[in-house]
């Protein structure tokens, strides 16, 4: 049986054409989550639907998260904590310094009980890489830096994105098989210089 992968898309979602809509459309055993409220993100219901996305799942998980997503992730309580196998963090967000994120404040800083990996650019305009790398050493993460990726989205020019589907294929517990056939149950951002 497939891992499941639990896509955690951040702030305004993923749209049509990120990495994290294909990676959907695309994984058999992919689940995304679904926010109320993606234009006002508020910590608590973000944190709910995530966990309870996690506990529904069989078996644990690997999370594909990218920016306010990334955040939401390092909130889980323990018992959600503990059915991750694995986390793909991509461009965290910083909301002890974007207003609209602030709920979210202040972003935990205690290892995280699975492996992990922070995926930063170095020009992010939402996150300084250096604060990206400080996320990664308080999680315990490894850290991956990308030179000039932007915010690792459609806008910076990443749609199907290889080396993230690399990374995230070294998390999971089955690799290479994560492409098949279209995942009809997702709803609906590409190739990055390797670091």
């Amino acid at each position: 049986m497939s891992t499941p992968i639990v896509i955690v898309p951040g702030w305004r979602d993923s749209g049509p054409g990120h990495w994290q809509s294909l990676w959907a459309e695309r994984m058999q055993s992919a689940v995304r989550v679904v926010q109320d409220d993606w234009v006002t993100p508020r910590r608590e219901p973000w944190v709910q639907a995530l966990e309870a996305l996690i506990l529904s799942q069989p078996e644990p998980v690997v999370v594909a998260a990218h920016s306010l997503g990334c955040i939401a992730t390092a909130h889980l309580g323990a018992e959600a904590a503990s059915r991750i196998a694995g986390a793909l963090l991509v461009a965290p967000a910083d909301p002890e310094r974007r207003a609209a994120l602030a709920d979210f404040a202040p972003v935990p800083h205690q290892p995280l009980p699975y492996r992990s990996i922070v995926v930063a650019s170095t020009d992010d305009p939402y996150c300084p890489v250096r604060l990206a790398g400080a996320y990664a050493r308080a999680w315990g993460s490894e850290f991956v830096r990308v030179p000039k990726a932007g915010h690792i989205n459609v806008e910076s020019g990443h749609g199907d994105w290889p080396l993230g589907l690399a990374l995230l294929d070294s998390l999971t517990l089955t690799p290479s098989r994560l492409l098949g056939a279209p995942n009809h149950n997702n709803h609906p951002s590409s190739s990055l210089a390797t670091p």
